[in-house]
């Protein structure tokens, strides 16, 4: 049986590569460790490039997110299974 534990990271989904490359360049200014990578095959995107991040800044990132009103799709946990 496979077993999900807590999320490592979490990926923000967006609408276009514009958006995606505009919050990473937004997230490495402030300090944030974010990395571009294609996007999860169970997850669906308009755009083939997702934004990783630790888990532990979601957080943070949700509120730099709605403060600089930056477009995105969605944020997704991923899980590791075991």
């Amino acid at each position: 049986m496979f077993k999900k534990n807590s999320p490592e990271s979490c990926v923000i989904t967006f609408s276009a590569v514009y958006h995606a490359l505009k919050a990473e360049k937004h997230f490495k200014g402030l300090g944030f460790k974010v990395k571009l990578i294609p996007v999860p095959r169970q997850i669906s995107s308009n755009c083939g490039i997702a934004l990783e991040f630790n888990f532990r800044d979601r957080e943070r990132l949700a509120a730099v997110i709605q403060g600089a009103r930056l477009a995105i799709e969605n944020i997704y946990p991923l899980f590791k299974i075991l």
